[in-house]
């Protein structure tokens, strides 16, 4: 009795077992059933198909099999990540060049790097995390490199769109693993670095939602997770993210101390640093040893580390062209409006609109001359360029990074000139007033709706109108005295243009005669002109 019990007691356990070979063998008694029940020859063709048939149905299995792996223990949570050991990127913080202050602060953190130890028996905490902002190109990953080098230790480099997948949950898997790769190398090395490109693909802030978070949110959530030392790893792991986005854009729990808690904004070079920019970049070519490189960054201003480099290569590539073996000045002008201008098209006129082109950036010409406070006119041209009939172009005497009414308004009346010389001298104006327009009208809507610069109101009354009760917050007679402010602003630069014009008509005629004959104007050229007018207000230093 007990026997049948232990046999009863050991099938309730193992019934999955029993029920399995059970029905093995019951397939196995009807198959045989029925191939009794065959003629000769049909059963002979079964028994000679069953072996392709079961081969078919094993790869079958082995590939469903694979996929389902693949997807449950992480196949495609692999990536692709560059392991860069210090020793082999070499890049110094020498060799960062043009952005000093942010080298400052990055040498605070290598020395955090360094003196982990005596950091830790002090009682503080290794950085979790540092954010690098600023516009692009303008050296973010290389001094991310820098910092590897310096502080002699490992880095993975990766860019943020690598951990978007249309799988869920592949992100967040890949961030373990690059976490968990990275501890590997900080176990053996010390310490390591996970440099992050462009953050904001994964870092943008949450979005909440009773359906349920989107991929993004859920890798933004595991990078959270692993930043916040939550898995009481021992190693010094730092995450270095880079982005162009502002700060505003990335989820605040991101940016809370423990994590993205040091940030370092990389700006655009100033003067003395598009000086060493320049001088780094044409050691890299062959150029004419007495070339002006301050002249050249005087010129440059605004400009970033890549776009330098751009305007180098560009250079050289117009001197191999033109048969030289050597970078000279002409060389790298040509450069510069190519980059900033565009390439030269010249398209078929007639005289009138030829007429009427050369008046309008004539219009443009003077008007920055005799009233723009910061910027003065480098070139002037009737050559057709990147959709324009013509361009003036302007550069700014100094680097400026706030601007006051008086270079706003000039801005304005630099814009209307082009429309307000056209009015005067043919009593029309042509489609080509349409950017300027638009450009005239953004800085004065600006002024009056944001900037506090009109003569009634103050405050940001664009952010006002743009919230989410904005019809109830300002009344239609606050619009309207917004927008005749603004109207009026554009209304007295548009006569003081036209004053200005009508004054030195003489002059104006003179510049249209040289544009018709040159097509185009350089800068000592345009001087030269004013000079003989008793015009000149002086060179621009450097030119």
């Amino acid at each position: 009795m007990s026997f049948f019990r232990k046999i009863k007691i050991w099938v309730v356990d193992h019934w999955i077992v029993v029920s399995v070979v059970g029905g093995v063998l019951l397939c196995i008694g009807l198959t045989w059933w029925g191939m009794s029940q065959l003629e000769s020859f049909y059963r002979t063709m079964t028994l000679a198909t069953m072996p392709m048939t079961m081969l078919m149905w094993l790869v079958s299995s082995v590939i469903s099999a694979f996929v389902y792996v693949s997807i449950m223990f992480g196949y495609f949570s692999r990536m692709d990540k560059k392991q860069v050991k210090s020793s082999s990127v070499n890049v110094r913080f020498d060799d960062v060049l043009g952005i000093d202050e942010s080298k400052d602060e990055a040498r605070e953190v290598v020395a955090l790097l360094k003196d982990r130890t005596r950091l830790k028996n002090v009682g503080g905490k290794i950085l979790r995390g540092i954010l690098m902002q600023g516009p692009p190109g303008c050296g973010k990953t290389f001094l991310a490199k820098a910092i590897a080098t310096e502080a002699g230790i490992p880095f993975l480099s990766l860019a943020a769109s690598d951990f978007v997948q249309v799988f869920v949950g592949v992100g967040a898997s890949r961030i373990r693993k690059v976490f968990k790769d990275a501890q590997r190398q900080a176990y053996a090395s010390g310490a390591c670095i996970i440099f992050i490109d462009e953050l904001d693909a994964i870092g943008r802030a949450r979005t909440y939602s009773s359906m349920g978070g989107q991929e993004t949110d859920q890798t933004l959530n595991a990078l959270l997770v692993e930043m916040d030392g939550l898995q009481g790893r021992q190693e010094s792991i730092v995450v270095i993210g880079a982005t162009n986005a502002p700060e505003g854009v990335l989820d605040a729990a991101l940016l809370r101390p423990g994590r993205f808690d040091r940030k370092i904004y990389v700006d655009r070079p100033n003067l003395k640093g598009r000086e060493q920019v320049f001088g780094y970049y044409l050691k890299k070519v062959q150029y004419d040893p007495s070339l002006d490189i301050p002249r050249l960054a005087r010129r440059a201003v605004g400009k970033t580390p890549a776009e330098i480099e751009n305007i180098v290569k560009e250079a050289a590539l117009i001197a191999t062209r033109q048969g030289r073996d050597k970078v000279i000045f002409s060389d790298l002008s040509e450069a510069f409006e190519r980059v900033d201008l565009g390439i030269k098209h010249r398209r078929s006129m007639t005289d009138t609109e030829k007429k009427m082109t050369a008046y309008h950036e004539t219009g443009h010409l003077m008007a920055t001359y005799f009233l723009h406070p910061t910027d003065d006119v480098f070139k002037a041209s009737i050559i057709g360029r990147r959709g324009t009939l013509g361009v003036v172009w302007k550069v700014p005497r100094e680097e400026l990074h706030s601007h006051t009414k008086v270079h706003l308004l000039a801005n304005i009346k630099v814009s209307l000139a082009g429309y307000a010389a056209e009015r005067m001298v043919f009593n029309t104006s042509t489609s080509g007033v349409s950017a300027d327009f638009e450009n005239a009208m953004a800085i004065a809507h600006n002024m009056v709706w944001q900037l506090g610069m009109g003569k009634k109101y103050i405050g940001d009354w664009e952010m006002v109108a743009n919230s989410a009760n904005g019809s109830l917050n300002i009344s239609e007679s606050a619009r309207t005295e917004l927008n005749e402010e603004t109207n009026q602003i554009l209304q007295e630069c548009l006569k003081e243009v036209e004053e200005l014009l009508t004054k030195e008509r003489p002059l104006m005629d003179r510049f249209v005669l040289e544009l018709l004959r040159k097509e185009e104007l350089e800068y000592d050229e345009i001087e030269a002109i004013f000079r003989d007018a008793g015009k000149a207000r002086g060179m621009l230093p450097g030119f």
